[in-house]
C-alpha cells in the first residue's frame, strides 16, 4: 500500500509517496520568483502551480499500490485559514482520486509540516501524545500545542507567535538588502556562519509572543554604516534564534516539560537548530523535510486510511 501526498504552498510545488514505512519519493519544484522581488502574488503562485503540478506529479503515476491521496488545503487548521494557491493541489488531488477510485484526505499545510518533521526525526510516535511544535517559515512563526487528532491528523492550537514580521520574511528582507537571491535563507546562513565574532541581540518579548520587526531596521542601519554583510546576516539569525528561545522557555514554563518539535523552512538553519537542540532537546527534521514538501500529507493520508477514516 502506498499513499500520494500533494502540497502547493506559496513557493513550492510538491508531491511525495509514502509506503507505510518510508517516503520513497519526495519531489519539489520551487515557483519562479523574479530577481529582486520580495515574493509572489497569489495569482502568480496559482498560475505557476497549475503549470508545474503535472511535471511534478506525473512521474509518480501510475502506481498500482496507490490506496489514498493526502493534500494540504489551507495554511493552518484555524477557522477561516485560506490561501488560493492551495486550491490547485486540492483540485488535482480530487481529480486523481476520482479517476483512480481512491479516497482523498484533506489536511492543513501546517499539519503536513509537523508530520514530515516527526517522520524525518523518527519520532512519529509523538502523534499519540501532547507536544509543543514550532512552525517557522516565511508565512508563519507560531508555537502550537499539538495533541492527538485521530485519523484527521494532529490537532494543533496556536499558543504564541510573532506579533508582526515572520521569521522567513525577516530572513528574505535582510537577504535582499545584502544582494542575495530570493528565497535568501541558504545564502544568508552561509554568510552568517562566516562571522565568528560575538553578536549582541536582545529579543523583544511580550509574554510568550515575540516581535521581529526590529531586525529589518537594525540590519539596514548596519549596512548603511558599512558593517560587513556577514555581521548583518549573523545578527538577523541570532535575533530570530534568541526570540524562539524566549518563546520556548516561556511556554515550557507555562505548560511543563514537553517534547519540542521544530518545522518549517527557517528551522533548517544550523545556527537556530544547534542552539535550540542543545538547550531544549528540540527535535528537528532533516533540511529536505524542513522546507515545504508533501511528505507529511502522504504520511497523514496513510494514517487516516489505515484507521478507516471516511474521506
Amino acid at each position: 500500500m502506498s499513499t500520494l501526498g500533494l502540497d502547493t504552498s506559496n513557493y513550492t510545488t510538491s508531491a511525495a509517496v509514502y509506503d507505510g514505512v518510508k517516503v520513497t519519493e519526495n519531489r519539489r519544484k520551487l515557483l519562479p520568483v523574479p530577481e529582486g522581488s520580495k515574493g509572489l502574488r497569489q495569482s502568480d503562485a496559482v498560475f505557476h502551480h497549475t503549470k508545474q503540478l503535472p511535471e511534478v506529479v506525473s512521474p509518480l503515476l501510475p502506481d498500482p499500490g496507490l490506496r489514498a491521496i493526502g493534500v494540504s488545503v489551507s495554511p493552518t487548521g484555524a477557522e477561516g485559514s485560506y490561501m488560493p494557491c492551495f486550491l490547485t493541489g486540492k483540485g488535482m488531488a480530487h481529480v486523481l482520486g476520482a479517476a483512480l477510485n481512491v479516497p482523498v484526505y484533506e489536511f492543513s499545510h501546517q499539519q503536513g509540516h509537523i508530520a514530515a518533521a516527526l517522520y524525518s526525526a523518527r519520532r512519529l510516535e509523538l502523534l499519540e501524545r501532547e507536544f509543543l511544535a514550532f512552525h517557522v517559515s516565511g508565512g508563519t512563526t507560531e508555537a502550537l500545542m499539538v495533541s492527538p487528532g485521530g485519523s484527521g491528523g494532529p490537532r494543533a492550537i496556536a499558543v504564541a507567535g510573532s506579533l508582526d514580521l515572520k521569521a522567513g520574511q525577516a530572513v528574505d528582507r535582510v537577504g535582499l538588502m545584502l544582494g542575495l537571491k530570493f528565497p535568501c535563507g541558504p545564502e544568508l546562513e552561509r554568510l552568517a556562519l562566516s562571522w565568528t565574532d560575538k553578536v549582541r541581540v536582545r529579543p523583544v518579548m511580550r509574554g510568550a509572543d515575540c516581535s521581529l520587526s526590529g531586525i529589518e531596521n537594525k540590519c539596514l542601519d548596519m549596512i548603511r554604516k558599512g558593517r560587513p554583510k556577514e555581521e548583518a546576516a549573523r545578527y538577523c539569525l541570532e535575533f530570530i534564534t534568541a526570540s524562539l528561545e524566549g518563546m520556548c522557555s516561556a511556554l515550557l514554563g507555562q505548560h511543563g516539560e514537553l517534547p519540542v518539535v521544530f518545522s518549517g523552512g527557517v528551522s533548517g538553519d544550523s545556527i537556530l537548530r544547534d542552539r535550540l537542540r542543545e538547550r531544549f532537546g528540540a527535535v528537528f527534521s532533516a533540511p529536505e523535510f524542513s522546507a515545504d514538501n508533501a511528505a507529511g500529507t502522504a504520511i497523514l493520508a496513510h494514517i487516516s486510511h489505515s484507521c478507516g477514516r471516511s474521506a
